[in-house]
């Protein structure tokens, strides 16, 4: 396609914007859209986004990420903006005023360079939109009010590295074959029957093995857990002790009680009451008086 003047052309600063308007049909741009670009006010942007990701499948994703679920991101973004955008392959056209183009552009080098979601960005030109209509705030600076997203990086799986092993010039030894393994071990010259014995045998083996191991499973479910031991039941069994003990006493002095009361007149209770530490001095007292 060419594009030439007349001499009817008034301005010739038409032949640039024909030139915009192929560039835009070639990149799949409706036509009924193209023709806006042939207005005075209206400016075009292709972005080249190809050879900003290396890697196809991380491409794809990040493109991807700028169109949004059912192209709600990119709607949201020519609102905001007030620009025609297009993502198609590896460019994305743009139409609207300078301003526009701009910000389009700088979320899109975001979005593909793995900077900033666009839907950060949104968040941030929903901000300047409320900001604007506030002429008090018209003059100021407006970093206060807009949010600061942090980049968190995830984690992603590290590859294990084999470790090299040393070259060798000679190939590795071959491997025993199965006939090998069984001139080995001898079973190649057994008869049919005893290869079969054989085998059953360590069937009857293995088998042995898993009903032991089964019934040890099925053992486990009725074996009762350890009980904890609590402070409390170890200072009550103390208790206990100091009563039996207390007791044993008690049956003692009750004894020396009785064989004292038939020669001497004692207080039942005061000799109870009385430590058994005094009762020893008293009778080598008491033993002397008599003697």
């Amino acid at each position: 396609m060419t594009v030439s003047t007349t001499r009817k052309t008034r301005d010739p600063y038409i032949i640039i914007k024909a030139r915009d308007l192929i560039k835009l049909l070639s990149r799949s741009v409706p036509a009924p859209q193209a023709i806006k670009m042939l207005d005075d006010e209206m400016q075009c942007d292709i972005i080249k986004i190809g050879n900003l990701v290396r890697n196809k499948e991380r491409f794809v994703k990040r493109r991807q990420r700028l169109v949004g679920p059912n192209s709600s991101t990119l709607k949201a973004l020519e609102i905001l903006t007030g620009c025609y955008i297009l993502v198609q392959g590896n460019t994305v056209a743009a139409m609207g005023s300078f301003k526009g183009l701009k910000q389009v552009r700088r979320i899109v080098e975001d979005c593909m360079e793995n900077k900033m979601h666009p839907v950060y960005h949104i968040k941030i030109l929903m901000m300047k939109k409320e900001l604007e209509k506030d002429p008090a705030l018209k003059n100021e600076n407006w970093d206060r009010f807009l949010p600061k997203f942090k980049k968190k990086n995830v984690q992603t799986k590290k590859v294990k590295s084999k470790e090299k092993k040393p070259y060798t010039p000679f190939p590795p030894p071959q491997q025993p074959s199965k006939i090998d393994l069984e001139l080995e071990s001898g079973e190649y010259f057994l008869s049919e029957k005893k290869k079969l014995a054989k085998k059953w045998q360590e069937k009857q083996e293995k088998q042995a093995q898993k009903t032991t191991e089964n019934k040890r499973k099925r053992e486990e479910a009725f074996v009762p857990p350890k009980e904890h031991v609590n402070q409390d039941s170890n200072k009550s069994q103390n208790d206990e002790e100091d009563v039996t003990a207390l007791a044993v006493s008690l049956k003692q002095k009750a004894k020396e009680f009785g064989k004292k009361k038939a020669s001497q007149n004692i207080n039942a209770e005061e000799y109870i009451a009385a430590p058994a530490t005094e009762e020893k001095p008293s009778k080598k007292k008491k033993k002397s008086k008599h003697t």
